[in-house]
């Protein structure tokens, strides 16, 4: 109470406002401080931050790719249509490592099994099978003097094209006439356009496929569910063409569009079919998969999830690194300046002053190299967005901000060592230091 009455002894009423403004100078003064060392010794500085540049630039230049790539796998996984089924023999989903025995020994799926969908599942627009070539085989597309190695050989049905798998560029689709008949006919990919006729009518021209020669009527769009970089390298064949021509070819994909808003029953309804088609017990877990681009997209995401993990915690050993330089740098700038110090001390500074002075350095240092490593980030996007058209990278905020944080962050970690060594210099050993 004495106190408080005691004017000699009650604060001033301006004095938080003044302790900010002497705060406030002190950092403008700390900062200037840093960038004259920085400006003195540049080579010195650059080589410091260089790890904190790469480690910084690898995060942002990742993140961009792996938004990119989200964008664009999502894109495509869409395209097959929300009312679009894929059911194969093997497992969708996430897996590391050998294809279990268990999937191995599967049975394949059947033409039988296609049109027991068709006829047993009122929920289901179209149908069509999707005869894969025999596996362990390279195929060849030939005109002329042109040849194409490794083609995506397949047999299927006019209903593939009713769902809208494939889309036309020139000509038409086969027809169901010329399925029964097993007429020698193919719709090509628009790689396989480009590289074989060069830009000439494709229509009508011979193609040689195995040795064996069909005749084009249809040359189909890119489809928009290709990855980035991804050719088009499509033929397809007639479903009975391609049973006649390849018979030892007997692994089935089963293309199933449901009716519109009826993905979920389609689903059970095929499920079901299938079970009984492949006399599977009620208990017993299912021995094929069904796969929705929904779920696809939540397989991809999980394994992006693990791969942009294991991308950051690469790219942060060069921030360890740079952190690491960052500490070896001030340990040398605070031998250097002792002197500077101890003067500095002896005028009036306190520990908490020197401490701010040297932490300031070093969060500048690093963080003239976050924004370093940020432009390095966004030219490593720029880069793979030439490189590859279709993939849509962008640098997102997230990464940039995280690049330029750590970046801070790692400045302050490892500035706090030699900056505390510097404030707890004494005065007058400091003056005698030589």
């Amino acid at each position: 109470m004495e106190m408080d009455n005691n004017p000699a002894l009650r604060l001033p009423a301006h004095a938080p406002a003044a302790q900010s403004k002497q705060y406030a100078r002190t950092t403008s003064a700390s900062v200037g401080i840093a960038l004259n060392a920085v400006r003195a010794h540049k080579l010195r500085a650059f080589l410091t931050v260089l790890g904190v540049i790469i480690g910084t630039g690898t995060i942002i230049g990742v993140g961009s790719i792996l938004t990119g790539l989200d964008g664009a796998i999502t894109n495509i996984l869409k395209s097959f249509g929300t009312d679009t089924i894929i059911a194969l023999k093997w497992s969708t989903g996430v897996r590391f490592g050998r294809t279990p025995l268990e999937e191995r020994k599967r049975k394949v799926l059947t033409l039988e099994n296609a049109y027991a969908i068709r006829d047993r599942c009122p929920s289901v627009e179209y149908v069509s099978p999707y005869l894969f070539p025999a596996r362990n085989t390279f195929h060849r597309a030939k005109y002329q003097s042109n040849d194409v190695y490794n083609i995506d050989l397949g047999g299927t049905e006019e209903r593939y094209a009713l769902g809208g798998q494939a889309e036309m560029k020139e000509g038409r689709f086969f027809t169901e006439f010329e399925n029964q008949h097993r007429v020698a006919v193919a719709v090509i990919g628009e790689d396989i356009y480009k590289q074989l006729y060069s830009g000439m009518e494709a229509i009508g021209k011979p193609l040689e496929v195995d040795g064996h020669t069909y005749t084009v009527i249809g040359v189909m769009n890119r489809p928009a569910n290709s990855f980035p970089g991804q050719q088009d390298l499509r033929v397809l064949l007639p479903y009975f063409t391609m049973r006649k021509l390849n018979p030892g070819a007997d692994d089935h994909m089963l293309v199933i569009t449901a009716k519109h808003g009826l993905i979920a029953k389609a689903m059970d309804e095929v499920r079901g079919v299938l079970r009984q088609e492949r006399r599977l017990a009620y208990n017993a877990p299912d021995n094929f998969s069904l796969s929705t681009a929904e779920q696809m997209i939540a397989d991809f995401r999980q394994v992006m999830s693990v791969t942009a993990l294991v991308m950051v915690v690469l790219s942060s050993i060069g921030l360890l690194v740079g952190g690491i330089g960052v500490m070896n740098i001030m340990l040398v700038s605070v031998t250097e300046r002792t002197k500077e110090i101890g003067l500095r001390k002896a005028v009036g500074a306190r520990r908490i002053d020197i401490i701010v002075q040297f932490l300031t350095e070093a969060t500048v240092l690093t963080g003239i190299g976050g924004v370093l490593g940020m432009l390095m980030g966004w030219l490593i996007s720029r880069a793979v967005g030439l490189v590859f058209p279709s993939l849509p990278t962008s640098v997102p905020v997230w990464a940039a901000t995280l690049g330029v944080a750590v970046s801070v962050g790692v400045g302050l970690f490892f500035g706090l060592w030699p900056a505390t060594k510097a404030a707890r210099l004494d005065p007058v050993e400091a003056l005698r230091y030589e």
